[in-house]
């Protein structure tokens, strides 16, 4: 058994063609680069790319198996330069007669074949199957059975995120209002939340916990990810790991101190400000809020921490620390070739012959938690303080 870092909300800019596909994704994030960028310098081992029902993307995943690029794996997933697994993945909105609001949720499926038998049947649902997180005009409980005939995985996606998300609009106190909890794999928590903060609310206790870095950029790749024991990483490996079965299981969650999300605290619409107690903005005026995630959690909190979680480690991306910028970040990569080693194996004594000790003690606080941050909310990241 080993351990792999594992990412699994990665868009696609754009396709091969120039087309868009993620119409707010950077126009580098094509599926070529998402893979070249996981091996190195991020030093992924397995990334979900939640945009291949695209037929676009579906032809050039069928191309980079053509070449040699890409080989499908007999238990699933498709191996890329023979480092880095590819797991194709679709995000959908879905907007029922049950749901509040609309809700994001990804599927993910072990073969090119099973995507694109899912992209064909998805492509009666929605209003353009080239472009990325369309609605699907189909029932919640109808997709997840689709999901489930072909294979596939079903998670709902930044389930606090205030907008288009599961608990921020689609449903009033519980999934069971909108989706068949048996037909869910696993729960991805998004930037704004935590274990401790998700465990509140007792539904969830069954599931397992995901942190990925729903990437629009390459940059952005990796800026949550989890540690999952496996055999190999492959696609059924990865559905163990998510139930738990023969001892594959997520190791630790590695996401952003909940301060740092754009919608921990309530805040102004308008400005971003903190929302105070009573009244409107007192920096602006406006009466319109936010809510933010962990004043949700607490309307729905009936209970507390589930026992035997894997831990969650609030890991600071390397460019959400002041003065680590690209030059110093390029010197840390010559020496350790991913930014997996830095934050995992760099020493603090071996990065002081690279770099600033003001940058050493950054990045040993990001690893102890006790880094100081200002709190986002309303769309604006919260930052780390000099």
């Amino acid at each position: 058994m080993n351990t792999y870092y594992v990412d699994l909300h990665i868009h696609i800019g754009r396709d091969f063609y120039g087309r868009p596909v993620k119409i707010t994704g950077a126009e580098s994030l094509t599926l070529e680069n998402v893979l070249k960028f996981a091996e190195r310098p991020k030093g992924i081992d397995m990334v979900g790319v939640i945009d291949c029902h695209s037929p676009n993307v579906i032809q050039e995943i069928n191309l980079l198996i053509e070449s040699g690029e890409l080989r499908q794996l007999q238990e699933g997933g498709l191996l890329y330069n023979n480092s880095v697994t590819l797991i194709p993945g679709a995000e959908i909105e879905i907007y029922d007669q049950n749901c509040k609001g609309p809700i994001h949720v990804l599927a993910y499926f072990p073969t090119l074949q099973l995507m694109r038998g899912f992209s064909d049947w998805l492509a009666d649902f929605v209003t353009n199957i080239h472009l990325s997180s369309q609605r699907a005009y189909v029932s919640a409980i109808s997709l997840q059975k689709k999901v489930k005939e072909l294979e596939g995985l079903f998670i709902p996606a930044h389930v606090f995120t205030p907008f288009k998300s599961l608990y921020g609009k689609g449903v009033e106190k519980s999934l069971k209002e909108v989706l068949d909890p048996e037909m869910i794999d696993g729960v991805e928590l998004g930037l704004s939340a935590d274990t401790s903060m998700a465990d509140k609310i007792s539904e969830l206790h069954p599931y397992t916990y995901l942190t990925n870095s729903d990437a629009h950029s390459l940059g952005k790749i990796g800026r949550e990810y989890q540690a999952i024991r496996m055999a190999e990483p492959t696609f059924k490996e990865l559905e163990w790991a998510l139930g738990g079965k023969a001892k594959r299981k997520v190791e630790v969650n590695y996401g952003l101190n909940p301060l740092l999300g754009k919608y921990h605290e309530t805040a102004c619409a308008k400005c971003s400000e903190p929302w105070p107690v009573q009244g409107g903005c007192q920096k602006c005026g406006s009466s319109s809020s936010v809510k933010g995630v962990s004043n949700r959690i607490a309307e729905l909190a009936d209970s507390e921490r589930k026992p035997g979680r894997p831990r969650y480690i609030h890991q600071v991306p390397l460019d959400f620390l002041p003065g680590l910028g690209p030059k110093t970040l390029q010197k840390l990569l010559m020496v350790y070739k991913t930014e997996m080693a830095i934050l995992h194996d760099s020493k603090r004594e071996d990065l002081l012959e690279i770099i600033p000790e003001r940058i050493v003690n950054l990045i040993m606080a990001a690893r102890s938690g006790t880094l100081k941050i200002a709190a986002g909310g309303a769309g604006r990241y919260g930052k780390v303080k000099r």
